[in-house]
């Protein structure tokens, strides 16, 4: 499956290694022109309205409906592989480690179900017109064991949002009334430095969890 051909660069690379070729076009003009070559199948339509599913996804996407886009990729059945080409600083995002400058809530809600690996980076003079970021690719691997069900991502990402608007926070100040001690985690701690499966198991010691 592709997300947004366009005019057709990675397209062609993918059916000339024998690969049968699913692409969703949003434009329609260039929909039409991609059409009528074999092992391809062109939708025109909004990738993110659309209801679809794949084994394997690839596509440079638009950088402004990366985070959707990624949420409606890993959403269940979840596919092998999900191969992106993104805005550099959003892969930064979402490959983050706890700690880092970068790390946030983006970072957990996408490690919190997939493997992420930010493969390499691209300079703006590999397009044309050049944009004005640099782009990087990233690969994500969904987790055979995610480490929350899909039933429980949404409240996930809420109860991350709300612990990240206040990351300089201790966590004692962030998540009252949680025994934190019990749980094993340092009351001095700030979200920032919690890994993925750490905010999962905060999200389970909460109330109305």
């Amino acid at each position: 499956m592709e997300i947004g051909p366009g005019p057709g660069a990675l397209t062609e690379v993918l059916l000339a290694r024998g690969l049968k070729v699913i692409a969703i076009e949003k434009d329609r003009r260039m929909a039409e022109k991609l059409g009528g070559r074999e092992n391809l199948t062109v939708i025109t339509g909004d990738a993110l309205k659309l209801e679809w599913q794949a084994r394997k996804i690839i596509g440079n996407i638009p950088y402004y409906i990366t985070s959707p886009l990624i949420d409606k990729a890993l959403t269940p059945p979840l596919p092998e592989r999900i191969v992106f080409l993104v805005q550099a600083e959003v892969a930064d995002r979402i490959s983050a480690k706890p700690g880092s400058k970068t790390y946030g809530g983006l970072s957990v809600g996408v490690q919190a179900v997939a493997q992420v690996e930010k493969l390499f980076t691209v300079a703006p003079g590999a397009f044309r017109p050049a944009p004005k970021v640099r782009s990087a690719l990233i690969r994500l691997t969904p987790l055979r064991e995610p480490l929350v069900r899909p039933e429980e991502v949404a409240a996930l990402r809420v109860f991350v949002a709300a612990c990240f608007s206040r990351r300089r926070k201790q966590l004692k100040n962030v998540v009252p009334g949680v025994d934190l001690k019990a749980l094993g985690f340092d009351p001095t701690i700030r979200p920032e430095g919690l890994s993925p499966e750490a905010f999962v198991r905060l999200l389970h010691a909460q109330p109305s969890c």
